[in-house]
Order: structure tokens, then C-alpha cells, then sequence
């Protein structure tokens, strides 16, 4: 570890804190109508769509049209990927997408997920990567927001005032999408553009090496792309290398602002949860809680990494750090980016449902990969995916009331609503179906033959590399470990459902604790109301996660990471 890493690392935690009121406060102006520099377009949207934006929608409803927009969705983009050979803007005249393939890449851009087992510059054409996947970039961004809006409304709103009422799914996708994504990412884009990031419609460039070898160059819309899949922490890569390629990312700057755009808008919804619940100091808290956890975090990779690997230095390699080399665990990493961005990066794009990778995390010592590991098996609460991260963390946040109210003997208030039965029956419903889908799945997969069948390591890292798929597309994340196949018809079916499970099995129940919420009315803080503004709530919150999220994986941890970790110790290699 240097001074200059560390720098960097601290730089870039102070411009996440420096947006974090700004944005947030531009974030409740969008969602509470009274942004309107587009309200034109923005009802001639309602009107050609037939929507009544006045409609403030049970959580019931609200739900439905949500997963009926997701499934439509989902739906034509199987059909468009299936028929990519007769459609436009295909210059390399790439064939369909075969069916496996299809439903796998369909789901897993619907639930935001993005998770390719696809080199994308040889699999999708310009049109079915413009008009499907930066689609979906968009709108499954927006979507999340949109849920995450709707509950913290399901918070602040009083019995009252609303019957589980949490407003209009369409407005705050509409909103979200025209207020939010669209001017961000307009600006942004043509910032990666100038730093070298390529946008263009050219057919690939087929040239002459200097040692006489012939290459082909991919071309196409890269930055466009690039900068929703960053912004609406997508993930994915218009190439197979991902923000590892020149091309996706060719500069110092484009890798700031690319991790800095993933924390941008999780960060900013901590403020918009203050403002509209009106308990600013409690946003702050949940963001100190996310804070906490992303900074152990990074410092942990960074610490691993630069240790370097004992098995490279018995062969002889010079891990000390110098003017002159980089020292520790340069395997699967960037020079240009070295080690302290390649672990901030990872760290960042797993905290967030991302999945956006400037280095090979399968290539990671086994404590370096076991953070991002973690990160995910987190449910990726810390700042999170936009909008999942905050309603992940909220559910976290109710759990950790209804923990407090049990040690003071107490029945469970959060901000002034009374936790009861079907509130917490909620919770724990969201919380256990995460660990279910990837435990279950893994352990099918460590012993089916199908599963071992993708599999090229064999032993710890081989289980690691299992467990970490599963955990990235239940997570809606994305990235990988490598090492597995993935393009066979097992586990691109399986992954394609995991990341339906991941994403919408979760959702529903989060949405009833939203409209349960708001269907009660508030009661007066007394003695007995554990606060959720100050130091304590917060350690109580980092502690709660810990215990329900990473404790539940710790078995499967233990016979991957950890043991590998040991073993590394001692030279042995799988």
C-alpha cells in the first residue's frame, strides 16, 4: 500500500459525500412533481401512453404494473435477440442469438443484473445493443428507483392520508428516466468521448500488427452505452473485456468517473430518504452505516492485494512495492490502473449492483476476491444498486428496529410506526430468499454433473468461483469470477431464473412492508422509541448486517475463500 493509493481512495470517498446533498436534493424535486423544465414532453408521455398521472396506486397495484412492464419488456427483447440477423445496424452480420442464450441475457437486463457469458462484440449487434440492452439500462435503473421512491413515501406517509397507497409506478418511471438518466447521461457521455471513449457506427476494423499478425478492431456506440450501464449501476460491457479495454475505458479520468458515477445516485437517495421522511439526520446515519462498510471493505482488498501472493514470490517475483514496480498481486490488473484502483474498483462495483470490472477479480488473492464476494452476499445494501440499494438497506433498517425493540422489551417503532407481526414476516421473507436461491443453487451445482461440467478449477477456488456466480446474478450484480462456463444450457438457464429470483421474488414483499407502512398511522416518539439518527443506531445497523447477511454465508465462505487463503500459505495451487 502507498500514500498516493490511499489518496486516491480518500479522494474519491470525498466526492461520493461532496454529491451526496446536491444530487439528493434534485432527486426529491424530480420524484415530488415539482421539477417540471420537461413537463411537456412529460405529459404528451401520459397522454400517448394513456396514463393518469394523478393515480396514487395501492402497493398492490403499483407491484403488478411494475412486473407486467417487466415481463413485456423481457419479452421483446428475447424476440429482438432471437431475430438479430434480420434486423439493422448489424455491419459484421452477426447471426441470432441462440435461445439459452437469449432468455439468459433477456432476464438478466430486465432485472438489471447484466450478467454476459457472452463476448459482446461478437455476439450483439449495434442495433440489439442500442435498442435492447442501453434500453433496459435505462428503464430497469429506473425502476429501481422508482421502488425505492415508493417505499420511502410507504414510510413517510401517515394512515391518513393513504390506504397503502405510494404513488404512481408510471410517473416515477417517467420521471426517473427524463428528469435523471437521460441529462446525465447526455453530459457524461460526451465527457468519456473526449477522454477517447469511442462512438460510432463503423463496421470493425480488420488491421496488420507490427509483428505481421492480422486483428480485428471492434467498433460501435461504446460510450453511450458505458455511461447508463455506470450511472444506473447496470454493469455489463459493450466488449468481453469490460472496463478493462482501451476502448470502454482508456484513461485515469474515465476509471474515476466510472466508479464515481456507480456510488452517484445510491449516495444522493440516503439524502432524499431524510428529506422526505423529515429526519435528514436519519439519512445521514444510513449512509454513515454504508460508509462504514464500504471503507472496511476497500481498505481489506487493498491490504490483500499488496501483500501480493507467496506462491509468485517463491518463484521469484518482487512483490515490494517501488518507484519502479508495482509490487503485490499484479495478476488480472491493469498497470495503468494498478493496484489501488483495480481493488477500489472492484470494491465499488460490488457494493453497488454494478458488475462493471476494470480487472480480473478471479485473478485476486483469495482475501482480495472474498471482499467483493462478501460485498454481494451483503444483499448489496452498502449504497447498492440505484434504488435496490436503498430499499435493501431499508428492510435491514427494520429488522434492526424490531432487534432493538426486543433488547429494551419494547414493541418496535420506526419513526413513529409500530413494528408488528406482518412487517417483520415481510422483512425476513426478503432476507431469506436471497441466501435460499444461491445456497441452493451452488450446492446443486458443486455436485450435478452439468455444473462441474463448466467448471475449470477444481477444489476451493473451483467451489469460490460457483458460489460466486450464484451470488452475482441473485444480486442483480453481474460480475464473475471466471473460470466456469456459463454458455451451456444449465447454466444459462439457471441464471437467467436466478436473477429473476433476485430481483422480483424480493421486490414483492418489499413492496407489502411499503404499503403495510403506510397504512399506519404515527404515534409520538415516547422514551421507549429507539432513535435512528445517531451513532449507536448506525453501529447497530452495520452490526445487524453483518450478523443476518454475512453469517449466513460464512460455511460456504469457509470451504471456498478461507481455505483457499491456507492453502495459499502453504504453495498450493488449484
Amino acid at each position: 500500500m502507498t500514500s498516493n493509493g490511499w489518496l486516491q481512495i480518500l479522494f474519491y470517498c470525498a466526492c461520493v459525500l461532496l454529491i451526496t446533498k446536491p444530487l439528493g436534493i434534485y432527486l426529491v424535486k424530480v420524484y415530488d412533481g415539482s421539477m417540471g423544465w420537461l413537463r411537456p414532453v412529460e405529459r404528451l408521455i401520459y397522454r400517448v401512453c394513456g396514463v393518469d398521472p394523478d393515480e396514487d396506486q395501492h402497493w398492490t397495484r403499483y407491484a403488478g404494473t411494475m412486473l407486467l412492464f417487466s415481463l413485456a419488456t423481457m419479452l421483446l427483447t428475447y424476440v429482438v435477440l432471437r431475430l438479430q440477423h434480420l434486423l439493422p445496424l448489424n455491419p459484421q452480420g452477426l447471426a441470432a442469438v441462440t435461445d439459452r442464450q437469449a432468455f439468459e441475457t433477456s432476464a438478466s437486463f430486465t432485472t438489471n443484473t447484466n450478467w454476459q457469458s457472452y463476448g459482446g462484440e461478437q455476439v450483439m449487434s449495434y442495433f440489439s445493443q442500442m435498442t435492447q440492452l442501453a434500453f433496459h439500462n435505462f428503464v430497469s435503473a429506473a425502476v429501481g428507483v422508482a421502488v425505492a421512491v415508493a417505499f420511502v413515501r410507504g414510510i413517510a406517509r401517515r394512515g391518513s392520508e393513504a390506504t397503502g397507497r405510494i404513488g404512481n409506478f408510471w410517473v416515477d418511471l417517467v420521471r426517473g428516466t427524463l428528469y435523471l438518466f437521460l441529462p446525465l447521461c447526455l453530459v457524461l457521455s460526451l465527457l468519456f468521448v473526449q477522454q477517447g471513449m469511442i462512438q460510432n457506427f463503423k463496421p470493425y476494423l480488420d488491421v496488420t500488427t507490427l509483428e505481421g499478425a492480422k486483428q480485428t478492431i471492434a467498433m460501435g456506440p461504446v460510450a453511450s452505452q458505458e455511461i447508463i450501464k455506470q450511472l444506473g449501476t447496470n454493469g455489463g460491457g459493450f466488449f468481453n473485456a469490460n472496463a478493462a479495454h482501451p476502448y470502454e475505458n482508456p484513461t485515469p479520468w474515465t476509471n474515476f468517473w466510472s466508479m464515481f458515477t456507480i456510488f452517484m445516485i445510491p449516495s444522493a437517495l440516503t439524502y432524499l430518504l431524510g428529506r422526505m421522511v423529515g429526519r435528514q439526520r436519519h439519512g445521514w446515519a444510513v449512509w454513515a452505516a454504508m460508509f462504514v462498510l464500504f471503507f472496511g471493505g476497500v481498505t481489506t482488498a487493498y491490504w490483500a492485494e499488496a501483500r501480493g501472493n507467496p506462491i509468485h514470490a517463491a518463484h521469484g517475483l518482487d512483490l515490494v512495492t517501488t518507484a519502479t514496480n508495482p509490487g503485490g498481486n499484479m495478476e488480472g490488473k491493469e498497470v495503468r490502473f494498478g493496484l489501488a484502483n483495480s481493488a477500489l474498483y472492484a470494491t465499488v462495483t460490488t457494493d453497488a449492483s454494478c458488475g462493471a470490472v476494470n480487472s480480473m477479480h478471479d485473478s485476486f488473492t483469495p482475501l482480495g476476491g472474498l471482499v467483493p464476494m462478501v460485498n454481494i452476499q451483503l444483499g448489496e445494501v452498502v449504497f447498492g444498486g440505484v434504488g435496490a440499494g436503498l430499499y435493501g438497506m431499508l428492510v435491514m433498517v427494520v429488522l434492526t428496529v424490531f432487534i432493538a425493540g426486543l433488547m429494551v422489551g419494547r414493541t418496535p417503532e420506526y419513526l413513529g410506526k409500530k413494528i408488528q407481526a406482518r412487517e417483520v414476516q415481510m422483512a425476513m421473507l426478503y432476507a431469506l430468499i436471497f441466501p435460499a436461491a444461491i445456497l441452493t443453487l451452488t450446492a446443486v451445482s458443486s455436485v450435478a454433473k452439468p455444473g462441474l461440467a463448466g467448471l475449470n478449477n477444481s477444489g476451493p477456488h473451483g467451489l469460490s468461483e460457483i458460489l460466486y456466480a450464484f451470488s452475482s446474478t441473485a444480486a442483480n450484480n453481474g460480475s464473475a469470477f471466471a473460470g466456469l462456463t456459463g454458455t451451456t444450457y444449465y447454466y444459462n438457464t439457471l441464471f437467467g431464473l436466478n436473477t429473476l429470483i433476485g430481483r422480483f421474488a424480493m421486490m414483492v414483499p418489499m413492496m407489502a412492508l411499503a404499503g403495510f407502512l403506510a397504512e399506519k398511522k404515527a404515534a409520538p416518539e415516547s422514551a421507549g422509541t429507539f432513535p435512528v439518527t445517531t451513532p449507536l443506531f448506525t453501529v447497530l445497523l452495520v452490526a445487524v448486517i453483518v450478523i443476518v447477511s454475512a453469517l449466513t454465508f460464512f460455511p460456504a465462505l469457509a470451504l471456498g475463500p478461507l481455505v483457499e487463503h491456507l492453502l495459499m500459505g502453504s504453495g498450493v495451487t488449484f
